[in-house]
């Protein structure tokens, strides 16, 4: 392995444990004993579940590649599962607000597991049910979860503050020390103890097993709205109200969409981008110099979030415009990984060597994607903050599946055409839906401040009226 990698990696640790080394009282918010027992039960099955997700990732393509599928096959099983959770993820995350958030978080346990089972079977159909299920889970994970800690969080009278500790801590752990850990884990299995690749699943199902037991046993129910008189049509009609009546939501969405469908997008793209020639670089270790960077963006993300003078609608937009200048690299440096490709070094001449090492290019590049993933570990506790703030509670769940509809299909067309634009089309693409993120931010901190300014004045000032 180059000392470059090591270098970086070694470069990212250093900061991470300087930075949770050098917090002061001013940068940690003080909590009460049952809060810190309420959170560390929540952070223990979030860390579960993550588990169970981050040992699939890595081998998911690998394992249907062993059962002798082509990338146009694989395309499709992978284009089947964002498009399950586009439309039956979205009726069954909806379901949470009616039938309870505790059992749409079992129903994802179950969900997953029966998923990773498919992952015996080398038939395609099996393996297709496995996406639709696993499409179905994703839907469940990124909003029961979160939907049941904030009802949970108020309904047990903690400070609102304190939720962006459980948020900034779940995005560490789950997004960070899990993610590397459970790739090691995954390597372990594969690699050293030669137990095939549908090993990880097994080991995600056991892990998911685990959580589930926890959470039906220390977990208490709660509901959005558990009106009986309110179907699901009705929960969608009221959730697409309040999206259309409330600009926030609405650009709260907007902003969502925008950035995860940016960041689902550079998943597929960063390995041709950092080897456009073949040339031979460690994808797992590159992983989790990723993951150590969004441990990063989370750490400093606490930081911000801890002190009530920073405002969360402020400083996102300077982390968009951030991340999209950070995608900007590939283009500046000029990947040519498709014929279509012009010829126009603006900042490095690409390499047209075959094969070898990682290019100059590629180093630079590497920089610029560690930078979008510390942009991403800030990114989710504090869209997760937002989110408690501005989406009313009797229909959390549907709103934020209705969020990822958007992002969904965005990622579905991607997929679709992802060898019919040079990458540095797709880069740029990226680059322009962050910016565009950060113009929508801002617009979102306007409203806030009008609306904020309106509820301490409700009489308004007569000179400006």
């Amino acid at each position: 392995m180059e000392m470059y990698y090591m270098l970086v990696f070694g470069a990212l640790v250093a900061v991470v444990v300087a930075l949770e080394m050098s917090k002061t009282k001013k940068d940690r918010i003080s909590t009460s004993p049952a809060f810190s027992s309420f959170k560390n039960n929540y952070l223990f099955v979030y860390s579960l579940m993550m588990a169970g997700d981050w040992l699939q990732g890595p081998y998911v393509y690998y394992l249907y590649s062993t059962y002798g599928f082509g990338k146009g096959e694989i395309g499709q099983l992978f284009i089947a599962g964002f498009g399950s959770s586009m439309l039956f993820g979205t009726i069954v995350g909806s379901l949470a607000d009616k039938q309870g958030r505790k059992r749409a978080c079992i129903t994802y346990c179950i969900t997953y597991i029966l998923s990773c089972i498919t992952k015996h079977s080398p038939q395609y159909k099996v393996l297709m049910l496995g996406r639709v299920l696993g499409g179905i889970a994703t839907s469940l994970l990124f909003s029961a979860f979160e939907s049941w800690l904030v009802a949970e969080h108020n309904k047990r009278g903690f400070d609102q503050q304190w939720l962006s500790v459980t948020f900034s801590q779940a995005i560490f752990l789950g997004n960070g020390l899990v993610a590397i850990a459970s790739g090691l884990v995954g390597n372990l299995l594969v690699d050293f103890l030669s137990l095939g690749p549908v090993a990880p699943f097994d080991a995600a199902a056991c892990f998911l097993t685990i959580g589930m037991a926890t959470i039906l046993s220390s977990w208490t129910e709660n509901y959005g709205d558990p009106s009986e008189s309110k179907d699901l049509l009705t929960q969608f009609r009221a959730a697409a109200v309040a999206i259309a009546s409330d600009e926030k939501i609405a650009l709260l969405g907007a902003i969502q969409s925008l950035f995860e469908g940016s960041m689902y997008t550079f998943v597929f793209l960063w390995t041709p981008a950092l080897s456009p020639n073949d040339e031979e670089i460690p994808h797992g270790f590159i992983f989790a110099t990723f993951m150590l960077a969004s441990m990063l963006g989370s750490s400093i993300a606490s930081r911000l979030l801890a002190r009530g003078s920073t405002r969360v609608e402020s400083y996102m937009q300077i982390v968009f415009v951030i991340s999209s200048a950070s995608l900007l690299l590939p283009i500046a440096t000029n990947v040519q990984s498709h014929p279509l490709s012009a010829p126009s070094p603006f900042l490095v001449a690409p390499s047209t060597v075959k094969g070898g090492s990682i290019s100059f290019a590629g180093c630079l590049q590497l920089l610029g994607f560690c930078t979008f993933e510390a942009c991403v570990g800030i990114f989710w506790p504090s869209i997760m903050k937002m989110r408690s703030q501005y989406i009313p509670e009797e229909a959390r769940s549907t709103i934020m599946n209705f969020f990822r509809i958007p992002l969904n299909i965005f990622v579905c067309v991607v997929l679709y055409n992802v060898n019919a634009f040079p990458i540095t089309v797709m880069f740029g693409m990226c680059s322009i839906f962050l910016f565009m993120a950060s113009v929508l931010q801002r617009r979102l901190m306007a409203i806030a401040d009008k609306t904020r300014t309106r509820e301490q004045d409700p009489e308004g000032d007569p000179l400006t009226a």
